[in-house]
Order: C-alpha cells, then sequence, then structure tokens
C-alpha cells in the first residue's frame, strides 16, 4: 500500500513529555476530540521505511483534512468529501483516491467520536509521561488502527500511529496546534486541486 495511505505509523518514537501523570479516561479523550473543530499544526512524520517528512496539517472536523509536505516533497494528501486523494508530486497522474472510513483517520475525523464503543478500543494504555489509546473500526479491523498518544493537564493530542491493513506503520508527530482558527472549504476540496494541478 502507498505509504501516504497510512497518512498517514509506528516507532518507539517519543517526544519529550512532561512529568508523571495518570491515564486519561477514554471520555475525557472523546470530549477532547469533540472539542477539535479545526487545527493547524506543524507535522514529522516518520515512514515505515525509516524516512523522515515534514509538512503542514489543517484539520476541520468532521471528515476534512490536509497534509501539505514540504520541500523537496512537495507531496499532497487531502480527505474531504468522504475521499482520501493522495497527489504525488513526481507523477503528472490523477491523485490516488480511497474511501474515507476504509482508512483509520476516520476514526477521529468522525462526527461524533465515542471511544467506549464496543470493540473500538483495543489497547489503552499509560506510561508515566502519556496516555496511549489504540483504536480500530469495529466493524472493519482490517482496515488498521491509529493508535493516540496524548499528554494531560490539558489533554493534548501529541502524535498519532497508523497501523495500515498490510501491517506498514507511519508515526505523525504533531507541533503546536493552533486551534479553532477559520480554514476554508478550498483547501479540502479534492477536485478543484485535480483541476489547479491539471491532473
Amino acid at each position: 500500500m502507498n505509504r501516504r495511505l497510512a497518512l498517514l505509523a509506528p516507532l518507539a518514537f517519543l517526544l519529550p513529555f512532561p512529568a508523571l501523570a495518570e491515564k486519561i479516561p477514554l471520555g475525557a479523550i472523546s470530549d477532547y476530540l469533540n472539542g477539535l473543530s479545526t487545527v493547524e499544526a506543524d507535522f514529522t512524520q516518520v515512514n515505515s521505511d525509516g524516512s523522515i517528512s515534514t509538512g503542514k496539517i489543517f484539520i476541520k472536523r468532521p471528515g476534512r483534512v490536509r497534509f501539505e509536505y514540504a520541500p523537496p516533497d512537495r507531496s499532497l494528501v487531502i480527505a474531504g468529501g468522504n475521499q482520501v486523494a493522495i497527489f504525488d508530486a513526481k507523477s503528472n497522474q490523477p491523485p490516488e483516491r480511497y474511501p474515507l472510513k476504509r482508512t483509520p483517520l476516520n476514526l477521529i475525523l468522525a462526527e461524533n467520536i465515542d471511544l467506549s464503543r464496543a470493540k473500538m478500543v483495543v489497547g489503552h494504555t499509560e506510561d508515566g509521561s502519556s496516555t496511549r489509546v489504540r483504536a480500530q473500526d469495529p466493524e472493519n479491523p482490517e482496515y488498521g488502527s491509529i493508535e493516540l498518544v496524548f499528554t494531560a493537564n490539558p489533554v493534548e493530542l501529541r502524535q498519532w500511529v497508523i497501523t495500515d491493513d498490510l501491517g506498514a506503520q507511519t508515526t505523525v508527530i504533531l507541533g503546536e496546534m493552533k486551534k479553532g482558527g477559520q480554514l476554508g472549504a478550498r483547501l479540502f476540496d479534492i477536485t478543484a486541486e485535480t483541476a489547479a494541478r491539471g491532473d
């Protein structure tokens, strides 16, 4: 599978987290994720082959995300309209498209996130500095999983690790998040982006 469809999962790769914390309850994590409307942040991505990419991420819940990869990569991943499109900067072909529901990222882009749903959370641990929650689509575990890493006081999403349907892992580490700003619909418009690129 294309390394970006993973989006897009992981190493034992942790940021320096603050002091010891108790495990954050799933209800508090669900509330935090549901409270995120828009997010902008820089990100570092550790790919399954060990290579590292950087860029900027834009999230607009529900259902929309944009990964802009920094030069020399210049690739782009957009989720919008229930689709994920992967624009390969090295290709003059139209973007690869997949249903968003087939990617683990759909679990944090859903309109109403409820991590207490049966069989959704398959791991919930705390290591003294962070809480890790591994989730999958209860109806379609074969689509892969996403492991979210949070710090507490206040709850903050720091990174995620996506394991795709082939077992490949990609880690996305978030920089400081700017929340609640205005993000235009054009950022998440796959059709407009395709036209602008002449694909």
